[in-house]
């Protein structure tokens, strides 16, 4: 057993684990935040479908995209859902393989915030083609003229980044679950909940065969996720620095952007967390030292973040480029100072606060630290894009960016998408790896014993 061994109460019993999680599903009618909050959802997620059909009927036009500021929302927001994507695979797979025993409380809900956060993210692409209807020009397929798609495109890039996570994360999501599938079945007394976890638990008996073969995919699983996450936004970061536009043109990025994404995907873990730990009362299991160790992992990774905005600056002024240099100006005290100095504010200045032990383990000071990181890196993505974009090489073509209604119904719409499926999903599945939990609470007690 690790340092960590006393992270869940044994005063529970692993019989009462299994019960407190599998009730959650199986009760019904749902408890009533969790109707206002599908209510909220679902508003925002009509206002998602009007801005579509709004779109697809008059075209980007709506949007407040122009020239020389041709991307904006679209790709903004796409680096942003994928980087808070990243966390749950972080949180599953690296701490699997590396046996970190305190991912047992989070990981469930972690991957399922990723499969929804990609989705959402993967619809922007599609959006941006402006001709939506041709989106399958970019599967490679060989059409009837032998014309391939062109693979120098960011747009073929956004297609291969989002599948491919898409597809390990899920895989990596439903094999974690056949367990606690088959527990929910052997709990459920009604005959639909029998059948719908009967059949998503693959036959699952709990025989040795079917733990070692079960073992082997996880991992296997797992070691295909982790580096996934690093290229898969080391290719986003490409989008912007294979380009040459002055503040963008970096090394830097990919690096930058892998670091950027796990600290936005980590504090929306954070905020995860302590909503569900309050709302389903399940501080017995998300206990005060997952907080601790998230506020942790996300000080730590919100100090890399800050090195790259350090070494950003280093960059500029050491290439001698005198449009790096007029960037790097602009974003100090140009038109949009406001998004770099709110990234910067937004992000490190509440962080500091996590030095502290009593902070990490209070639920509302983490909730509120966590909301002003996801509003930092936003700003984030804001500033890159719009600063380097906005003053093109003659001036004569500088034009100011300004979104439109549109552009914020459609990001605050993908909120929406983001959280009806994840809100459905912790109603139909246990939100918490019960067996994980159930071994650890057992390595727990053994500890207990024999120390």
């Amino acid at each position: 057993m690790s340092e960590q061994s006393d992270i869940l109460p044994t005063r529970q019993s692993m019989g009462g684990i299994t019960d407190q999680l599998t009730r959650i599903p199986l009760r019904f009618p749902a408890d009533r935040r969790w109707v206002i909050a599908m209510s909220v959802a679902s508003a925002l997620l009509l206002l998602l479908m009007v801005s579509v059909v709004e779109l697809f009927t008059r075209g980007v036009g709506i949007w407040g995209i122009n020239i020389p500021v041709n991307w904006a929302f679209a790709i903004h927001n796409y680096v942003w859902w994928l980087g808070i994507g990243h966390a749950g695979t972080l949180i599953s797979a690296l701490l699997l393989l590396t046996g970190s025993e305190w991912r047992n409380s989070l990981n469930r809900f972690a991957e399922t915030m990723t499969l929804f956060a990609v989705v959402c993210a993967g619809i922007y692409p599609i959006l941006h083609l402006g001709r939506p209807w041709y989106v399958y020009w970019m599967f490679p397929y060989p059409a009837t003229m032998g014309v391939w798609p062109q693979f120098r495109s960011p747009l073929e890039w956004d297609i291969w980044a989002v599948l491919t996570y898409l597809t390990v994360s899920l895989a990596f999501w439903y094999t974690g679950l056949i367990p606690d599938l088959a527990a929910a079945r052997d709990r459920a007394t009604r005959r639909g909940w029998q059948i719908f976890f009967g059949v998503t638990a693959l036959g699952w008996r709990g025989s040795a065969r079917h733990w070692q073969r079960w073992q082997q995919t996880y991992r296997l699983t797992a070691g295909l996720a982790v580096p996934l996450v690093v290229s898969v936004h080391s290719e986003v970061s490409l989008l912007f620095a294979a380009g040459q536009i002055p503040g963008w043109h970096s090394t830097i990025f990919p690096p930058y952007f892998v670091l950027g994404a796990a600290f936005s995907g980590f504090a929306v873990v954070s905020i995860i967390a302590v909503s569900l730990r309050s709302w389903f009362g399940l501080k017995n299991l998300v206990t005060d030292d997952h907080l601790d160790l998230l506020g942790m992992v996300l000080l730590a990774t919100g100090l890399m973040t800050g090195y790259g905005y350090v070494f950003e600056v280093f960059d500029a002024l050491y290439s001698g480029d005198a449009h790096e240099i007029q960037t790097l100006a602009d974003r100090f005290a140009g038109a949009y100072a406001w998004t770099y100095w709110g990234a910067v504010v937004f992000n490190f200045i509440p962080l500091q606060a996590l030095w502290l032990r009593n902070v990490r383990r209070s639920g509302w000071m983490l909730l509120l630290i966590s909301a002003s990181v996801v509003v930092g890196m936003w700003l984030e993505r804001y500033m890159i894009l719009v600063t380097s974009l906005y003053r093109d090489f003659l001036v004569s073509s500088w034009s100011h960016f300004t979104p439109s209604f549109w552009d914020w119904s459609t990001y605050f719409g993908t909120i929406g998408l983001f959280l009806v499926p994840f809100l459905i999903a912790i109603r139909l599945v246990p939100m918490i790896s019960i067996f994980e939990s159930k071994e650890l609470l057992h390595e727990e007690k053994e500890e207990q014993q024999h120390g």
